[in-house]
């Protein structure tokens, strides 16, 4: 029997399944598609948070070989924001497909040893006090916890009886793949001028992905579409079309904005669009999803090896509002794209450009836009630092001490480095996903925080562990910043941001 099951193979399942696989679990993915990866999906950009978590699983420089890099951006045609200031090893916007990534993250599963059915499609689930049996179109499955990562359409989440409340912010959008005689000057051409919105970026393979909308025909999704009307838009919104011919696929699709009320019910848990769904602006739909399963899946390991199981209550604390903030945020660009009238556009634009010229504005905005700003909460009495995103090098699901203690017991899980800003505590213990999970001078109490995040040691405490090469960490007397801004260290190139 698989200790997790995971429904959906895109990039939050994908992710998710091939962390639990690393770690030890023995995890079973259902898909109700065959295992093709399809070059149809919708999503084009990574933003620097995602690129960390790559990163930390040894796939970013692969990935970052497939696209390009994008370090400034035009909101409404004129205003500049700029990417490349980000606290982050990857300030910039990656244009990439989706189905680069979902193929990086399904050879690492297959690598890994998850388990694919193909074919399975959900029909039902029932859990009790030790587990979840789900029933598929190819045959019952059983498993100690059960994660639906199966989209918009979740059979999970309608399994479970979530509500998917929102509304449609935009219907009647239009997909398609062209080719162009005259390619657009910049990597990304995107503009919204009231009645017309736009978007097109390079595929990599001499085709690129046009998403245009029309507030002057708004039909039903299954309304035939052609190349002339896509042309049409996209003139109207960015002054031309690029030349466009040869379409090799042609759509219409709706934008939602929904999310459930609860990440977790009981031995299930939600991810990505199956939780929640956000208008396309700002490109953080697919970002959103595999941060998701960042921080579920060390967490789900953790309480497999003997974690206390409340640790899971915290998926839902710490990613719901993280969901909530994106929707938001997202919302409100799509919306101000939409303005219709001249004088309302005008003001945008100058609202917009005088917004972002304070430091603090600007900061705030990128941070939850790439994903590098968003912090989580903290317990009462913890220490500052905790639930702040941390640039220090994780790898392999493991998590980093900074600073020296006796770490027998958790050498499988623990990477030890020596090195800390004097300013700060004596030891920070950075979590799996990259953020801090404790922080403090007792050696003790990091031995009882680790038992809670990593799962209790099988042997008592011995000889101290010998650490690693001098790593420097932010610390709270290290001066922290607004959301997004670095805390300054010293000695080394490890930084507290959010």
């Amino acid at each position: 029997m698989s200790e997790v099951i995971v429904v959906g193979a895109g990039p939050t399942g994908l992710l998710l399944a091939g962390d639990l696989a690393e770690a030890g679990v023995a995890v079973t993915v259902l898909e109700r598609r065959d295992g093709s990866v399809s070059n149809l999906s919708r999503a084009f950009g990574v933003h620097a948070r995602t690129l960390e978590q790559l990163e930390a699983r040894g796939l970013a420089g692969r990935l970052v070989g497939t696209g390009a890099q994008v370090q400034r951006l035009r909101l409404f045609g004129k205003v500049e924001v700029r990417l490349d200031g980000l606290p982050s090893r990857f300030p910039y916007l990656l244009v990439t497909p989706q189905y680069h990534v979902e193929n990086l993250l399904l050879e690492r599963a297959r690598a890994a040893g998850v388990t694919f059915v193909h074919g399975a499609e959900v029909t039902g689930l029932e859990q009790d006090g030790d587990g979840v049996t789900v029933v598929t179109s190819a045959g019952r499955y059983r498993a100690a916890y059960l994660v639906g990562a199966d989209g918009y359409r979740s059979a999970v989440r309608q399994a479970v009886g979530q509500p998917f409340p929102g509304k449609s912010v935009l219907k009647s959008i239009m997909l398609a793949d062209v080719r162009v005689t005259e390619p657009p000057a910049e990597t990304l051409a995107v503009n919204g001028v009231g009645d017309a919105f736009a978007f097109v970026a390079p595929f990599g393979d001499g085709y690129y992905r046009v998403f245009v909308w029309d507030r002057r025909n708004i039909v039903a999704d299954d309304e035939p579409l052609g190349l002339d009307e896509v042309r049409a838009v996209t003139r109207r919104a960015l002054g031309t079309d690029f030349g466009m011919y040869e379409a090799r696929w042609l759509s219409r699709f709706h934008s939602d904005e929904r999310q459930v009320p609860s990440y977790r019910v009981g031995r299930v848990f939600l991810a990505g669009d199956a939780a929640h769904v956000h208008s396309p602006a700002g490109g953080q739909g697919m970002n959103t999803g595999l941060q998701d399963a960042a921080n579920l899946s060390w967490k789900l390991a953790a309480v497999l090896r003997g974690a206390p199981v409340d640790l899971l209550d915290t998926y839902q604390a710490e990613r719901h509002p993280v969901g909530r903030t994106v929707l938001r945020t997202s919302g409100a660009l799509i919306r101000l794209a939409m303005i219709k009238p001249a004088v309302g556009r005008l003001l945008r634009g100058l609202v917009a450009r005088t917004a972002l010229s304070v430091p603090a504005v600007r900061r705030r905005f990128l941070g939850r836009l790439t994903g590098t700003g968003f912090e989580y909460p903290a317990a009462r009495g913890e220490h500052p630092l905790v639930g702040r995103r941390i640039d220090v090098p994780v790898r392999d699901g493991r998590f980093v001490l900074l600073g020296a203690a006796d770490l027998t017991g958790f050498q499988d899980r623990v990477v030890a480095h020596a090195g800390r800003d004097a300013a700060g505590p004596s030891l920070v213990l950075v979590r799996p996903d990259g953020y801090v999970g404790w922080a403090g001078d007792d050696p003790a109490e990091l031995r009882k925080a680790l038992a809670r995040l990593a799962g209790p040691a099988p042997v008592a405490a011995g000889e101290p562990v010998a650490a690693g090469g001098a790593v420097a960490a932010g610390g709270a007397g290290a001066g922290a910043g607004a959301a997004g801004e670095p805390v300054a260290a010293r000695g080394a190139a490890v930084r507290t941001v959010g």
